[in-house]
């Protein structure tokens, strides 16, 4: 689950500091309790079954697809659901080797370790990863030069949950060594609609059901998305409609922060007209549509993209990017 595009007009970026604790409250705790991946849960649900049975820990496990489609929450209910103690971290934020090896040599037995944005890992500290995973020792390097040696410690068994954005960056060694590989699709509305309505129970907020309707088709199959817009509809509703979070003041609040019937904001839209209109239809460059649109590639590339090929508004090809035959009818643009 990335962060790219804080900036976004979508509010389906990371987390803002304020909002992390609600974001903690409003993630599933159980197998259970998690609504939607069904075909998923229902295989996590064996493995968990089968590694508890055996009094062993759980394969290793990697989680990729768009952001916001809960792959931290699922590391959260896989340590749950094993009765093991969750530690976190991120690609970016193990530098070095030896950031990695005091990580792995504090590891209890039976631990999960969570590495979102497994895909950003140097290629120095995946070494250091691959006897871990695979053999359960760790290899450490002492002194430099020619009087430099090497000892191998051995590790608990513990699970490492994998998650990223960018599943095609993985080395294949790396991916390798992961039991289980599965890939998080986007959500339909009804198990949106059942999402929303735990979050306003959990937020303590007045839903009607033609509102969680009405959030749930903008909120682009993304859970994130959808308790991010509940959010900020709920402060409307606060403010200008008295409390109650009804379809009229949904509809109202989602208009004023750009978010229209498809679910695309201001940043989609903006993509879309200039591919159509600057380009005509493309295909452009990636670093080419970045520039023009003033937005960071890896925001279109995570972010942005996903959703607008997902939902054949976007083709990305060999030669770049190609507004579809939809984009086109969507802005009521004619193909030339």
């Amino acid at each position: 689950m990335t962060g790219a595009g804080d900036e976004r007009g979508d509010l389906g970026a990371a987390a803002l500091p304020g909002e992390v604790s609600l974001e903690a409250k409003l993630r599933p705790e159980s197998l259970d309790e998690m609504v939607g991946q069904n075909r998923l849960r229902a295989n996590l649900a064996v493995f968990i079954r089968a590694a508890r049975e055996r009094k062993e820990a759980l394969d290793h496990l990697l989680f990729h697809g768009p952001p916001g489609l809960g792959k931290t929450s699922l590391a959260h209910v896989v340590a749950g659901e094993m009765g093991a103690h969750l530690r976190v971290t991120s690609g970016p934020a193990i530098e070095r080797p030896g950031d990695l090896a005091a990580l792995l040599s504090n590891l209890e037995p039976g631990d999960v370790l969570f590495i979102d944005e497994i895909h950003r890992l140097s290629p120095s500290v995946e070494e250091i990863l691959y006897p871990a995973m695979e053999d359960f020792q760790l290899d450490i390097v002492i002194g430099q030069g020619p009087g430099a040696s090497s000892i191998r410690l051995d590790l608990p068994r513990f699970t490492l949950i994998g998650a990223t954005t960018r599943a095609g960056m993985l080395t294949s060694p790396l991916r390798d060594r992961f039991g289980w590989v599965t890939r998080l699709e986007y959500y339909p509305p009804s198990d949106l609609e059942r999402i929303l309505a735990r979050a306003a129970r959990v937020m303590g907020a007045t839903l009607a059901a033609d509102a969680q309707g009405e959030i749930a088709r903008r909120s682009r199959g993304t859970p994130r998305v959808a308790n991010r817009l509940l959010r900020r509809v709920r402060d409307f509703a606060e403010v200008d409609g008295g409390g109650e979070v009804t379809c009229k003041v949904a509809r109202y609040a989602l208009e004023r922060l750009e978010v229209d019937d498809s679910g695309l904001d201001r940043l989609d839209r903006t993509l879309l007209l200039t591919v159509i209109e600057k380009f005509d239809g493309g295909p452009v460059g990636l670093d080419t549509l970045a520039a023009a649109v003033g937005e960071d590639r890896g925001t279109l590339e995570d972010v942005v993209e996903p959703y607008l090929i997902y939902t054949g508004f976007l083709d990305r090809t060999p030669r770049g990017r190609v507004a579809t035959r939809i984009a086109r009818e969507y802005f009521g643009i004619l193909e030339r």
